[in-house]
């Protein structure tokens, strides 16, 4: 078990960690591991939060200690293998590209080379896994980026990006799910709210989920923001391939 460190995190909580590295293998072990505590259902365990090479675990120390906690997922590492091949969701998200929406797509043009129609193609024509989820509540940190469109990050963020902003950030894509300052990009935007407190699942996806942009136009764009108020639209949910 040379490649799983654990430690502890405060009083109520331990980190896994497995190999320092941004790679879909270490990130299905994390999700691997994170399923067999699930289904294990260790007294005392409250909430899980996993994120590219590591997993977070709060636990109730009334409940369990560190010692004992720590022996049950030692003891669970094995099975973690068993669950890194769970199908996982695949989210198609409508996409606006350019139009006043991508703030940066000339800048973009410029860095890459490449016209406004190849990076449309290229950003559209990759499937996304979310690795974590982190700084805004439902923000979406996706790997996968095409070497052909990273770019770095602006030198001066902006104080403010509108909520929906889709962006690029070194070589990685996200979603900002709500109005925020940022450094990323912007080469687009999405009417999906990612973040809604008013839902019964306020945040729309999930670590290790898949997302799939899919291009659409500005009338588009407003036609779905319409119907996402109204609540009378569901994102299209598949399986993701094999690989994703």
């Amino acid at each position: 078990m040379k490649d799983m460190r654990i430690a502890p995190a405060g009083d109520r909580a331990l980190l896994i960690q497995l190999e320092q590295v941004i790679s879909e293998e270490v990130n299905d072990r994390v999700h691997g591991l994170m399923k067999a505590i699930e289904d294990a259902r260790i007294r005392g365990v409250e909430e899980m939060i996993p994120s590219y090479s590591s997993l977070l675990v709060f636990y109730d120390p009334g409940q369990i200690g560190y010692a004992g906690l720590k022996g049950e997922v030692m003891g669970l590492y094995s099975l973690a293998a068993e669950h890194t091949s769970a199908p996982k969701r695949l989210l198609h998200i409508p996409c606006c590209y350019g139009s006043h929406f991508g703030l940066d797509m000339r800048d973009m043009e410029t860095l890459t080379g490449l016209s406004r129609e190849e990076i449309i193609s290229i950003h559209s024509g990759t499937d996304y896994r979310i690795y974590m989820l982190g700084f805004l509540p439902g923000f979406v940190y996706l790997g996968g980026l095409d070497e052909r469109i990273k770019a770095p990050r602006l030198r001066t963020p902006r104080v403010a990006i509108p909520r929906g902003s889709v962006g690029i950030g070194g070589a990685q894509t996200g979603v900002y799910p709500l109005k925020s300052p940022g450094g990323w990009r912007i080469i687009g935007a999405t009417p999906v709210e990612f973040y809604d407190p008013h839902r019964e699942e306020p945040v729309l996806c999930r670590a290790g989920d898949v997302i799939r942009f899919e291009p659409v136009s500005a009338c588009d764009f407003y036609d779905i923001r319409q119907m996402m108020l109204k609540g009378q639209y569901e994102i299209r949910i598949t399986e993701a391939a094999d690989g994703d």
